[in-house]
């Protein structure tokens, strides 16, 4: 008799109450993701003032204006999610469309200060331990930042053919849980290489 309540509950259980597939599945990814970038992380803190020769990280100017757009770029997102369920079509458009360029901002600065620091600071991966953990930390966020933003430019390209509606919203939402992931990791990222390994 036990047993017979016990399914009768789970079966009157409401199926919305259960994450979709899709944001399941983020949260997955979310996890493991997490835990290679902890890897990167405790080893830029391990390796951090153990090279034998220069350059240092006191080369490392902190980018506070690209970190800003980064930043933003998460409540821009959360604007265009919110317009979307409304259903106001160009307010989501036009917010997507930001926080599209908020990080695009991002990775193009992110791409200038590598060149400076590689012609005219001489720091590549292979000069010491600082610029192997360095670009290996930097640049696997960068390479999430671009995937972020190729799965955005899919979603605009979607929707200047009309093909994006408030039915897409738990889609979207998905996008918006990785992109929010990647703007968290920036945060930790940024404290460890340009406020306390400096």
């Amino acid at each position: 008799m036990e047993s017979a309540l016990e399914v009768s509950r789970v079966s009157s259980t409401p199926v919305s109450s259960l994450p979709s597939p899709g944001r399941a599945g983020m949260f997955g990814l979310i996890a493991a993701e997490s835990a290679v970038f902890v890897i990167f992380i405790v080893a830029y803190a391990f390796y951090l003032g153990k090279s034998a020769s220069g350059p240092t990280p006191s080369i490392l100017k902190p980018p506070l204006f690209l970190s800003a757009c980064l930043l933003s770029s998460s409540a821009t997102l959360e604007l265009a999610v919110h317009s979307l369920k409304r259903g106001a079509q160009r307010a989501f458009t036009g917010f997507w469309v930001l926080t599209l360029l908020l990080g695009a901002i991002f990775l193009a600065g992110t791409a200038l200060e590598w060149r400076h620091l590689i012609l005219e600071e001489g720091l590549t991966i292979s000069t010491n331990l600082f610029g192997t953990t360095f670009y290996s930390l930097v640049g696997l966020h960068a390479v999430h930042v671009t995937i972020g933003l190729l799965l955005m430019a899919a979603v605009a390209f979607f929707d200047a053919k009309k093909q994006v509606t408030p039915a897409r919203v738990p889609e979207i939402g998905v996008i918006a849980l990785y992109w929010h992931f990647v703007d968290s990791v920036w945060v930790v990222v940024f404290t460890l290489v340009y406020v306390v390994g400096r």
